[in-house]
């Protein structure tokens, strides 16, 4: 379809997490386009899509905002482009506001803020069905008589309301209703007075200057502004919404005595973190061996395929081995996914932060910095995207710079792999992995105590959350949920870590050795040279070279570690526990173990603080527009991580441990 066959341009907003990037993928498919805003490091994502009328509509996703006084950059680029003061990008002729109907009465601020600039808009009441599950009952068509504009019920993650939503996208678009609200004589005369002469200066919007300008004219006038809009909500909530009976009501009341509790909230939340990090290595066994099992038949038919050669040799040392090392852990990664969209969806996560409030109040950060830690977790890369919406400066670079010491999910194939040489049985690895992510968090929270004061922020900011009641997992959204983040490691195995496992495999194969012994080769070979190059600096944290080359090339991504090391050790990857026996069976020129419990402690050290992912470092540099940032907290990570595993290494010698 041709940009001159689109018939008008809509703006689709709407409050952070309000489900407007599914909505946004629902209705343009694969018709998108992304690119940054001119002067800008935000994205710029358009598509386009047909209507049941025939019409095509550009469709523009604009970044999440809760206000159009802007706090955020996010914020600002949304503002800027509504009010048609964005360079490059005429204003739109429709705005679509996407409402989570969960939040009803929260998120109609920001639609009340969009009528009052004059835009015909429509309202597309999103998450239904996790609002009726709450006990909700949302009358679209009172809404709609008060707020004057379309309200259509959806859910945007199921398909649900989707063709009525498109059906009440009619061109010519309906007339804006206009500002609804009325405040005392005297604003209103300034509100008239501030338009009029935004007219007389040529305006895009008047009747939006008017009022903005008006605002701007002291903190009063803008905090009466807000409760004669917010009383107005309150007024047409009143009809439009009836909230869950004093039965659910208490249920949650009850529940919330023990899980905001000061001391049982915290033995409540360790208590589930435990079984969840318990569970990954219960349960993931099973289906850990039937991926192995895949692997093992696939590299045997391949190489009775293949005659022997490199060419056998790339494509089961190199492509198979690198994927299936990788792919192996993905039962643990899905259960992990699994539990944290448990948590989210029967409530509890919104529980989670409120308790983490109070904790990074003391190190000068708020709740709003706890969802961009939980989403590092999972990585780190949507983690610092999602700083976007902390609407201080300084908070969000403090957030930037300590998020990677939250254990990601590309470490779980070093930590699986390690944990098992230090510790036996579910429980002990289970706990000693509690361990590793309590330890990463706690230095992060540390860290950003101490940059507080030099990043100039002098107090934490304020941190206002509305805790949903308590509810049945929407299962659909959770495994929703699931597969979008296995897809996206999936995803990662075959294109990254496929590419360096390729490389790995030349630089292990090549030059050639004369000798059929394979240390010989290992020794002659680029990566052999690369390890003894490192040697001397990884020695002292009681590595050898072999462990050195897998260290650096875990920096393009940690996964690598797992394949490096596998290469090096000539052994079949997907099988963890051969693996494992190889590196027991390693001994030094003295004859003395190799991989003690000590060694793979200050493994693990090393990859809790080490920020090997070079992506991230990019990414960092976009969001804070400074490489000073990104290459600081590269170095400053990789040197502390350093320094924290010759600190494990050497002290335990001190103390006798080997």
């Amino acid at each position: 379809m041709s940009e001159s066959s689109i018939q008008a341009r809509i703006a689709l907003v709407g409050n952070p997490n309000a489900g407007k990037t599914t909505l946004f993928n629902s209705l343009t498919g694969q018709n998108q386009k992304v690119g940054n805003y001119t002067g800008a490091t935000v994205s710029r994502k358009s598509g386009t899509f047909l209507t049941p009328h025939g019409h095509q509509f550009e469709l523009i996703d604009l970044p999440g905002a809760y206000s159009l006084q802007p706090n955020s950059p996010d914020e600002k680029i949304t503002r800027d482009v509504l009010v048609g003061e964005q360079e490059g990008e005429a204003p739109p002729d429709l705005v679509l506001c996407v409402l989570d109907a969960c939040h009803l009465e929260r998120q109609l601020y920001l639609l009340l803020q969009i009528i009052d600039l004059g835009h015909p808009v429509v309202a597309a009441l999103n998450k239904m069905d996790s609002a009726e599950g709450q006990g909700l009952r949302i009358d679209p068509t009172a809404l709609s008589e008060d707020f004057g504009v379309p309200f259509v019920p959806i859910c945007s993650a199921t398909g649900r309301g989707i063709t009525q939503l498109k059906h009440a996208l009619r061109h010519p678009f309906p007339r804006p209703p206009g500002r609804l609200w009325k405040g005392p004589a005297e604003l209103e005369e300034a509100i008239g007075k501030s338009t009029r002469a935004s007219e007389e200066a040529g305006a895009c919007h008047p009747v939006a200057d008017g009022l903005m300008n008006v605002a701007k004219t002291g903190s009063e006038t803008e905090k009466l502004i807000q409760k004669i809009r917010f009383e107005y909500i309150h007024r047409a909530i009143e009809a439009g919404l009836q909230r869950p009976d004093e039965a659910a009501l208490e249920l949650t009341d009850r529940i919330d005595a023990h899980a905001l509790h000061p001391f049982r909230g915290w033995a409540i939340f360790a208590s589930l973190m435990l079984a969840v990090f318990w569970s990954i290595f219960r349960f993931a066994e099973i289906p850990m061996g039937w991926v192995e099992g895949a692997f093992e038949w696939l590299s045997g038919t391949v190489s009775g395929a293949i005659g022997e050669g490199d060419f056998q040799s790339l494509i089961v040392d190199g492509v198979i081995a690198g994927v299936g090392g990788v792919l192996v852990f993905l039962p643990q990664i899905v259960l992990l996914f699994f539990f944290i969209s448990l948590l989210e969806s029967s409530g509890y996560m919104a529980r989670a932060a409120y308790l983490m409030d109070g904790i990074m109040n003391k190190v000068g950060l708020s709740g709003k910095s706890f969802l961009p830690l939980l989403s590092g977790y999972a990585c780190a890369i949507p983690g610092i995207m999602a700083t976007r919406t902390i609407p201080n400066a300084k908070e969000r670079l403090a957030t930037i710079l300590i998020l990677p010491w939250t254990s990601c999910t590309a470490r779980l194939p070093v930590y699986v792999l390690i944990i098992p040489l230090i510790f036996a049985g579910a429980f002990n690895q289970g706990l000693a992995l509690f361990g590793i992510y309590a330890l990463g968090t706690l230095t992060a929270l540390i860290a950003a105590k101490i940059l507080k004061p030099r990043l100039g922020q002098t107090e934490a900011p304020q941190f206002l959350l509305e805790l949903p009641p308590y509810q049945k997992p929407q299962w659909g959204h959770v495994f929703r949920q699931v597969w979008e983040r296995a897809f996206a490691f999936i995803k990662k195995a075959g294109t990254v870590i496929l590419g360096l496992s390729i490389i790995l495999w030349f630089l292990n194969t090549y030059p050639k050795s004369e000798s059929e012994d394979p240390t010989v080769q290992q020794e002659q070979s680029f990566n052999g040279r690369i390890g003894q190059a490192m040697e001397p600096v990884v020695a002292p944290l009681g590595w050898d070279d072999r462990m050195g080359t897998a260290m650096m090339a875990s920096f393009a991504a940690r996964e690598v570690f797992r394949s490096s090391l596998a290469i090096s050790y000539a052994t079949d990857e997907e099988d963890g526990e051969a693996l494992r026996d190889q590196l027991v069976a390693s001994t030094r020129d003295n004859g003395a173990p190799l991989y003690t419990p000590l060694v793979g402690l200050s493994i693990i050290v090393f990859f809790i603080y080490a920020l090997q992912c070079l992506p991230t470092t990019v990414v960092v540099r976009r969001e804070t527009g400074s490489w000073k940032w990104a290459l600081g907290q590269l170095t400053g990570m990789t040197l502390f991580a350093y320094l924290a595993a010759l600190l494990v290494y050497q002290g335990g010698k001190l103390l006798g441990y080997s």
